[in-house]
């Protein structure tokens, strides 16, 4: 462990300790506010201190066995001792790091993923409905509830643009890491010549509050106009006007619903998605004032970012923006995203645990 951040951890503990003794005195018992606050300080420093104990404690049995290495008949024990010593040490810097590292609210909720086709025509549209579907699979697995919220749909099967919501604790957390542009290689099915074609989608991942968390977006700034809907060649035609185009003119937002049969359902869909834009749109400008947050790739939605290429003939996926490879792009595409979101936590967590270290020297 450093030193930055063990002087850090020595200030936490000295600050656990004040408080365990201003919860004793009668005038701050007296100030229930007050009383309050330092409750929820002396619950949040507990946690990571009882792990620094553990941690300190092991540091010095670890001096202490240093000691017996001059004794030749008890250096494999103490060898022994060490290797298990160092490994106990390790379990609980990582978890000391993870408790140190400044928690994003967002994490635990819930998000909406937007995929809109971009470069790359019908092929772009087709490799829309191929990230649909690991998104969903991955949702699956992780017991996730999955719901369309919108969806425009291309002639050969494919998506211009689909909107998932998608419920589940943690959720938001994990797939933060999604946003930006998704490239794909391959033949298409159409391509007589067999050469490969490169195509782009973009996806954005936006957290979505609880209502007591959400700032209301003022009536007057919304322009609503109702369509008749109609799906993919005309048909399933609306005979009354139920589909909903709400415009946010504050941000040109945009957001359109045609999917449900009723208007009041759709306009429910559409405020929820442009809630959550213009409430991600005010969050980003935030992050960009974060120099980790420039650095670290993270939910920036984006339409220029390049997170990966998919490479269909070489079974490979690269995510550029830590460098990582892997050739089990069929895996991936069946929903096991945990072998790409898993090593960019991990970087994305040692950035954070590196810039607060660098914050308190």
């Amino acid at each position: 462990m450093n030193n930055s951040i063990l002087n850090k951890l020595k200030s936490l503990r000295n600050r656990y300790q004040e408080i365990e003794i201003l919860l004793t005195q009668k005038n701050i018992i007296s100030n229930r506010e007050y009383l309050k606050t330092l409750s929820k300080e002396y619950l949040k420093l507990s946690e990571i201190i009882k792990y620094f104990i553990k941690w300190e404690k092991l540091e010095i049995d670890t001096k202490n066995l240093f000691a017996l290495f001059d004794d030749i008949e008890m250096q494999t024990l103490v060898k022994e001792e060490l290797f298990l010593f160092n490994k106990k040490k390790k379990e609980l810097e990582k978890k000391i790091h993870e408790l140190l590292i400044p928690k994003d609210p967002n994490d635990e909720h819930g998000c909406l993923i937007e995929i809109r086709a971009a470069t790359g025509g019908d092929e772009s549209s087709i490799f829309a409905s191929d990230l649909f579907r690991m998104y969903t699979k991955y949702a699956e697995s992780c017991l996730w509830k999955v719901e369309i919220m919108s969806i425009s749909e291309n002639e050969k099967g494919g998506f211009k643009e689909i909107i998932l919501k998608i419920t589940g604790k943690g959720a938001c957390g994990r797939l933060k890491f999604e946003s930006g542009g998704h490239r794909v290689q391959r033949v298409p099915e159409t391509e007589s010549q067999g050469r490969v074609h490169t195509s782009t989608c973009t996806v954005a991942v936006m957290p979505i509050k609880p209502k007591s968390e959400v700032e209301e977006i003022n009536p007057s700034d919304l322009k609503i106009d109702t369509f008749r809907s109609s799906g993919a060649g005309g048909q399933h035609v609306n005979t009354t006007d139920s589909a909903i185009r709400i415009t946010h003119i504050p941000t040109g937002h945009v957001v359109e619903c045609q999917d449900e049969r009723s208007q009041h359902k759709n306009k429910a869909k559409a405020l929820s998605i442009l809630s959550a834009r213009v409430h991600a749109e005010k969050a980003e400008k935030e992050h960009a004032e974060s120099a980790s947050m420039r650095r670290i790739l993270l939910g920036s939605g984006e339409r220029s970012d390049r997170n990966r290429t998919y490479n269909f003939s070489q079974n490979r996926i690269t995510d550029h923006r830590i460098n990582f490879t892997i050739y089990k792009l069929n895996e991936v595409l069946e929903g096991k995203l945990q072998l790409l979101i898993e090593p960019i936590m991990r970087e994305y967590q040692a950035d954070l645990l590196s810039s607060f270290s660098k914050s308190i020297l």
